[in-house]
């Protein structure tokens, strides 16, 4: 089983004002997993992030943070707004699945999950097994889900991806992302950024302002920690970019793309 997170940055338009996806980079990305399906069977979840279509409605109405009662009515539309708004972005991506042949089935998030104060801590995986198992791929997203402290709040794709690695234990976990890897400063701001090709502790890094695209899931140094536990669970992952033609294809079939394993390990 393969877990392949497609990042928000590459799907949308993140720095539009508008939601907008990034038809291009979608029709490309689903044919370079259609090419290298067709190539070798595999079992295979997709996570991608909310990019410009989850991320406004989220900030806006401060979806996570602490808030009194008479604040309820309003919070409620934002988590609906929220949610609309992240299922019109996985619509448009399961379209253009879909339109290539990949057998595609969205599971939200909000529909099965729970959460303690910004946690997964439930969220039974059987629906996923049972997907797999008849062959289709499912699709989940970063979504806004009920929180039994907060009340609601904003779970990414990338905790998404450490609690479904942490309970399926995948062979193999994939972030196609808007840089090579990691680095231990925002290579898009300095050019003195030096790349890791294993990256194992975040004291590594010289900065904590992770990538161009700060947003309300934390950035690149969210995904990181993510991937840290992962590690300290003996799983693997690798960050690379998605951007780049062909290396999503690549990474599916075990070829050799730059990027960044993250791994407690020498």
């Amino acid at each position: 089983m393969i877990i392949l997170k497609i990042g928000g940055s590459i799907l949308t338009e993140k720095d539009s004002n508008e939601s907008e996806v990034n038809t291009k980079s979608l029709k490309r990305i689903a044919s370079e997993i259609k090419a290298s399906l067709d190539k070798s069977f595999k079992e295979l979840i997709i996570v991608h992030g909310a990019g410009s279509f989850g991320h406004p409605p989220a900030k806006k109405y401060r979806i996570g943070e602490e808030f009194d009662e008479s604040e309820y009515p309003e919070k409620r539309i934002g988590f609906c707004e929220t949610q609309n708004a992240v299922k019109k972005l996985n619509m448009y991506i399961c379209e253009a699945f879909i339109e290539e042949g990949l057998p595609v089935v969205a599971v939200p998030a909000s529909s099965f999950m729970r959460a303690t104060n910004k946690r997964i801590t439930h969220g039974n995986l059987d629906l996923f097994k049972k997907y797999l198992n008849k062959g289709f791929i499912p699709v989940i997203y970063g979504d806004v889900v009920l929180d039994d402290e907060l009340e609601i709040c904003v779970i990414s794709g990338d905790q998404l991806i450490q609690y479904l690695a942490k309970n399926l234990n995948p062979e193999s976990v994939i972030l196609g992302t808007d840089v090579d890897g990691v680095y231990n400063k925002n290579p898009k701001t300095h050019d003195d950024a030096i790349f890791f090709d294993k990256f194992s502790s975040i004291e590594d890094l010289d900065t904590l302002e992770g990538t161009t695209n700060i947003d309300v899931t934390g950035g690149m140094v969210g995904k990181i920690k993510e991937l840290l536990y992962l590690a300290d669970l003996g799983i693997e992952s690798k960050i690379i970019n998605a951007e780049v033609e062909n290396n999503i294809y690549k990474v599916l079939e075990n070829e050799k793309v730059k990027g960044t394993v993250i791994s407690r390990g020498n």
